[in-house]
Order: C-alpha cells, then structure tokens, then sequence
C-alpha cells in the first residue's frame, strides 16, 4: 500500500486529493496545524480515513517527526497561507510560511530520505500568480515570472527552491503551477465564492448586493477535483518537472458574474454588484491564461469541467447550504 503526506490538509485541494488517493488504495497522512484547528472537524467529517499528524511549515522538527510516522512514498507541499490579498498585510508570516516553508519541507525530506533520494518522491504546489505581469499569453512552463504580490513572491521562491533540490540532490521534485481552481470547498474570502454565495443569498432573499473590486481582471479557472488528478499524475513520472496545470481559458469577473447570476435567472446583475476600491490590489493582475500543452502530453491530463459547469455547481451547492441555515 502506498503512502502518502499532505500538508495543507485543510484547504479544498488537500480534501480532494486525500479523496483521490484513498480511492486508489493509498494510506494518507495530513499535517494539521495550530492547536484546536477550526477546520479538523471538516477533515474528520470528509475524509475519515485520513491520519491526520500535527505539524507546523514553519517548525522543521515537526516536520521530520511527521515523515517519520508516515514513512511516506510520496509527499505532497499544498500548505499555504494562500489568500493573496491577506499577504500585502501579512508580508512577512507569508513569506515565512509560503516561501521559506518550502525550503523546510524540502530538507525535512531530503534529511529523512538519507542516501536513498529517490525513496520520496514531492510535489510542490506553485502558482499562477507567479505570473503576474504577464510576460507571455498564454503562460507556459517557460515564460518569465514576475510576481505582483508578496504571496506571488513567496511561491516564486518555493519553485526555485523546489528545482533547485531536484538539480543539486537529485529529488524527486515536481512542482505543478496551477492556475486558478474552484470548487464548492473554496473559503468564502476567494471571489468565485464569494460570488457563488452571494448570488445564492440574493436569489434567495437574504441580501441585496454583493461588493468587489476590479471586474475586469480575467482569470483561467477550473475545477480543484480535476487539478488534483495532475499532482498525482506528476509523481507517477520517471522523471520529475514542472507542470502547467489550467484549462487554456479566460474569464473575467464580470463573466462570473454572468455565469453564477443566469444560473438563477437573473440576467442583468448590475443592481446587485457594487464596487469598493478596497478591494483593489496595490499591484493588479490583469490576465491569466495558462497553456496546458505540455501536462496533456506528457501526462495525459485534461480538465473535466467547463466553467459554466464549475459554476453552476458552486451555486448549487450555496444555494443548498443557504436554504438548510434559514430552515428553508
């Protein structure tokens, strides 16, 4: 039985790749951090058969402790602090869990694997807002970047050092740059669900607007339960790289907007959107769009899910959730 680690348990790609490998018969581990966790009852509640560790990015010790009670196979980094509008307040903390949190998992591993480098095999999870100010259109494996945000930064960081230990020890390191994924699981502070929950509330009763900030930017957004499919295909290869992982689509916000309020049938949105320059970020990233071309080949891996469909189903699901909290 082959087993796995993921740190970053909690978050919506953690849930689906622990479902993922479960179902292919992996014994998985989940780091958890902080004591009293607010979200480990959703782990328990989700994926039962997890063992979940306690562990810290941040604290190397614990890490070691951790690959030493799993004795993992495979390792998989998705443990991050990930909202990148929190990073301009928290720089610092998201540098030294985002960026320096990588370079602490990479040698927790490298120290536990010893001479035999090839014994774990890691994913490292990048990020297209590694892009930022787009130097290419689309973006591919190759294309410069140029982070317009602290978190940006941060996970630039993390997928040098990532490369960096697959060329100077030899690791099994694969990062994949995945662009933006969604699903009913995504938090509430990220736009899509903000959206999807707001346009629930709305079509239901229960508020009258929803406040954003720039409508224009435009995103390359799929579903988290197929991104996850591309980790784990990563760490199935020969060799390790690095991986473009995106639908080779853009969206702006107001086509989510589109999208999420004609699920309702509510056509014109424009009563119910405001805007706040709050919102707005210090540096913007106008357009993502990322070329997948390279992990359908070598991979064999292509996204299930369109956006209208994505959508759709976060609605869906808001609208359920709502209904159950007002006793509807």
């Amino acid at each position: 039985m082959p087993r796995a680690l993921i740190t970053g348990i909690t978050g919506q790609d953690g849930l689906y790749l622990s479902e993922l490998l479960l179902s292919k018969g992996y014994e998985v581990y989940g780091l958890i951090r902080g004591q009293n966790n607010p979200k480990l009852d959703l782990v328990r509640r989700t994926v039962p058969d997890v063992k979940l560790l306690t562990g810290d990015l941040t604290d190397m010790s614990s890490l070691i402790r951790a690959l030493n009670a799993s004795q993992p196979d495979e390792v998989y980094n998705l443990g991050a602090i990930s909202f990148v509008a929190y990073s301009w307040e928290n720089a610092a903390l998201t540098s030294d869990v985002t960026g320096k949190g990588v370079l602490n998992i990479l040698e927790a591993v490298r120290l536990y694997a010893g001479d035999d480098v090839s014994k774990v095999r890691f994913y490292q999870a990048s990020s297209s807002e590694m892009f930022g100010k787009v130097q290419e259109v689309p973006q591919r494996e190759s294309t410069l970047l140029w982070p317009r945000s602290p978190y940006g930064v941060a996970k630039v960081f993390g997928h040098y050092m990532t490369i960096n230990y697959r060329e100077s020890y030899g690791m099994h390191a694969s990062s994949g740059i995945l662009f933006n994924h969604e699903s009913p699981r995504r938090g509430p502070e990220f736009v899509t669900r903000k959206v999807s929950q707001a346009v629930a509330r709305i079509s239901l009763g229960l508020q009258d607007h929803v406040t954003l900030g720039n409508l224009d930017a435009k995103r390359d957004w799929g579903f988290a339960g197929d991104y996850v499919e591309a980790m784990w295909r990563m760490l199935q290869q020969d060799q390790a790289d690095d991986y473009v992982v995106a639908t080779g689509e853009t969206h702006s916000i107001g086509e989510l907007l589109d999208a999420a309020f004609a699920h309702v049938g509510i056509t014109d949105w424009a009563p119910y959107v405001k805007q706040d320059p709050a919102f707005m970020r210090p540096a913007e990233v106008d357009l993502l769009i990322g070329d997948p071309a390279k992990a359908k080949d070598e991979l064999g891996w292509e996204p299930q899910v369109g956006f209208a469909q994505l959508v759709g189903m976060m609605v869906e699901n808001d609208l359920a959730e709502q209904r159950a909290l007002d006793g509807r």
